[in-house]
């Protein structure tokens, strides 16, 4: 069986990821799914996903070694971990007991006019109440779930990139 080529599987995850992020900005603006803290620090980590995929594209490494296509599958499983993390906290706030989860704090908007950029960032990587809230839901699986599967799937999409024979 012939693996497709490297650089066409880049692309086809730089696709993907455009596609995750046009979903997520098709939830917030003709949903009106305002997203939390942790919902917003996920979508950092699948652009730089996407990022790493372009750029890899782009410079469609070649060589005996393969080390950059080695070097740009372990970035893109890096950026996947680092979402999986986010999307796991969230999940695990969304599990808490009312009485458990943290305050609702405001929008990440004000936050940003208003408060120090130190406050903004600890709201992005650890979420508040609004990211306990489950606002949509597919096959029983929440929006940070199917993040987590996405993640997952990328994780081990850049680590066979890093290590495929062809």
């Amino acid at each position: 069986m012939t693996l497709p080529n490297p650089r066409l599987t880049f692309l086809l995850t730089f696709l993907a990821v455009v596609f995750l992020l046009g979903a997520a900005f098709y939830l917030e603006y003709a949903m009106g799914l305002e997203p939390c803290p942790l919902c917003i620090t996920q979508r950092v980590m699948l652009l730089g996903v996407g990022l790493v995929a372009l750029i890899a594209f782009l410079h469609n490494p070649k060589g005996a070694s393969n080390i950059g296509r080695r070097v740009y599958g372990l970035l893109i499983s890096l950026w996947a971990i680092g979402g999986l993390y986010f999307s796991g906290r969230q999940l695990w706030l969304q599990s808490l007991p009312d009485d458990k989860v943290p305050a609702c704090g405001p929008g990440i908007t004000y936050m940003v006019e208003v408060f120090p950029m130190s406050d903004v960032i600890r709201t992005l990587l650890t979420g508040d109440g609004n990211c306990a809230e489950v606002k949509w839901t597919m096959l029983g699986l929440s929006i940070p779930g199917w993040a987590a599967v996405g993640f997952a799937g990328l994780i081990l999409f850049g680590v066979w990139q890093a290590f495929r024979k062809n």
